[in-house]
Parts: C-alpha cells; structure tokens; sequence
C-alpha cells in the first residue's frame, strides 16, 4: 500500500514466442481479453512485434507477441527473426508456446539457445492440449523439454478453448515488479487503429487464398477518416510481388476481393465500434519483401 492507502501497482512486460503456428496470437489475444493480432492456420501470420495490453488482478501485463521464429529467406525473413531475438532480453519473463509433441525440434532448441544467452525466466506453455486424448502423454512432452532447459515453470493450455489460462496468468503474477502502470488501464493495444485494420485486411487475405500468395502481400491503408455522420472512410491497398498474383487476389469479376474486403470490413466495424465503408485495390511491388526501402515503407523498422 502507498502512503494514501491505495494498492501499489505492479506491472510485469511478458514475451510470447515460439516456433510459427503454435497459437501465439492466439494466446496474446485471450489474455488481452480481444482480438488485437490476426490469427490464422498458415505460418508467418505475425511479422512485426504486436504488444498486448492485459489487466489481472490489478497487474498490467505487457505482452509482446513476435513473429513464429523461422530461418529466414529473404529481408523480410531477417526482420521477424531480429524482432524475436531483441524480444526474449530484458523482459520479466517469456512464456515459450510449443505444441504437445515429445519431438524437441531444431526450431526450439534454437530458441532455447537465445533463452540461455538472454537469461530471462521462461514459462514452457504447452498448447493445444485438447488436441490430445491420453493426458499422460504430457509427461514426455514436460520431460523432452525438461532435458534441454530449466524452465521456470510448465503450464498446459488450450489458447483455443480457454483451458489453462487462468492457471497460466497466475504463474505470470509472481513477475510483476512494483511500478506504475505504463499504460492507461481500458487501453488493450499500443498499434495504431490504422495498422489494426491493415493486419485484418492481411488475415483475410491469409484465410481466403492459398499457399505462397498470401505471404507475398503487404497492405498500407492510404485513407482512414471520419464522416459526421460516425461512418469511417477507410482505404486499403494490397500489394503483392506478381502480376500474375494480382488477377487471383481480384478473382473473377472481382469476387475474391469483394470477399476479402466484405469479411475484413465486419471485423473492422467490430473492433472500431461504428461502421465502416472499406474501398481495397491491388498493385504490384516486385520482391519487396527483399527491398529494404520498400520493407521501412512498409513500417519494418529495426528502431
């Protein structure tokens, strides 16, 4: 307590990592409580570091969900690796997502290379265990991890279904430190509602298409204003590296980017509150994710 009697403030800043699709952003968004990074069954969903703002029992968590940790092939590769890397130093602790799999991967054991050299505590969160029937199977998955690190602790969860997370953030309160809240208590983000909206734009172009195509966009919004009458004007360009890339992300008629853009604007009026009039269009950028101007046009930046 301070000296008028309040209860002290404790914050606690939280890394979420792990290899791609192990439900990372998935987790940053139940424990946020709402949907601030975009989900979706394809790898290298996430690219930038997306913080998550949490509060439990009076503890504001800041959560720092990083792209899944991959060998990178191009710049844009290089980006999400790096935005990892300075991720898992100079945090409180680091909750390490893995799947329930007795296997530890190349993957993993380079992530636990970076946990050692950072010194940080580490949570091991086993997820997606409502994919397991046999619950004793968890055993090999604690013990094959067990071998390769001392973690602080090991929590099992489904980010999906809730399952575990309680347990979970009451492993996360014992490292937070008495300091004053660093953001304001109904604030759930720190990304900017702009960028929000082109991640959603992204995620439908993730859910709707399929293979490389998706991971070749990049979506800026160009306009984001209010009418008087509460209606958002927003417009999203997607850029995408092939000509040939383009005519598919349009669809015949146009019928596939009227469903990325109709899906997209359902969400965008669901997390802004009021509705929204969404204009999209397509252009090419070849090889951007190799062009390190086009990569800071983008907003990936090492600062």
């Amino acid at each position: 307590m301070d000296i008028k009697g309040n209860a002290t403030e404790r914050t606690a800043m939280i890394t979420v990592c792990g290899r791609p699709n192990v439900g990372k952003s998935t987790l940053t968004n139940a424990l946020v409580g709402e949907k601030i990074a975009i989900t979706s069954s394809k790898p290298q969903t996430t690219r930038n570091r997306i913080t998550g703002i949490a509060l439990h029992n009076g503890i504001q968590f800041i959560l720092l969900d990083t792209p899944g940790f991959i060998k990178p092939r191009n710049r844009l590769g290089d980006y999400m690796v790096g935005v990892v890397r300075e991720s898992v130093a100079d945090v409180d602790c680091v909750l390490f997502l893995v799947e329930p799999k007795e296997e530890v991967g190349p993957g993993e054991k380079a992530l636990i290379e970076h946990f050692k050299q950072a010194g940080a505590p580490v949570i091991l969160v086993i997820n997606k265990i409502d994919t397991i029937r046999e619950k004793e199977k968890l055993l090999a998955v604690i013990a094959a991890y067990s071998a390769e690190y001392e973690f602080d602790s090991v929590v099992p969860i489904s980010a999906m279904s809730g399952e575990g997370i309680d347990e979970l953030l009451g492993e996360m309160e014992k490292y937070a430190a008495e300091s004053p809240h660093l953001f304001p208590d109904d604030m759930i983000t720190d990304q900017p509602e702009r960028q929000i909206c082109a991640e959603l734009v992204r995620e439908k172009i993730l859910r709707c298409l399929d293979k490389e195509i998706p991971h070749g966009t990049a979506v800026e919004i160009t306009k984001f204003s209010e009418r008087e009458s509460g209606i958002i004007d927003i417009d999203a360009t997607i850029y995408t590296e092939k000509q040939s890339h383009k005519g598919i992300i349009i669809g015949k008629n146009g019928a596939m980017l009227r469903k990325i853009g109709a899906d997209a604007r359902e969400e965008m009026e669901e997390f802004l509150g009021q509705k929204v009039f969404l204009q999209t269009w397509v252009k090419v950028k070849e090889n951007w994710r190799d062009s390190e101007v086009q990569l800071r046009n983008f907003g990936f930046r090492n600062e």
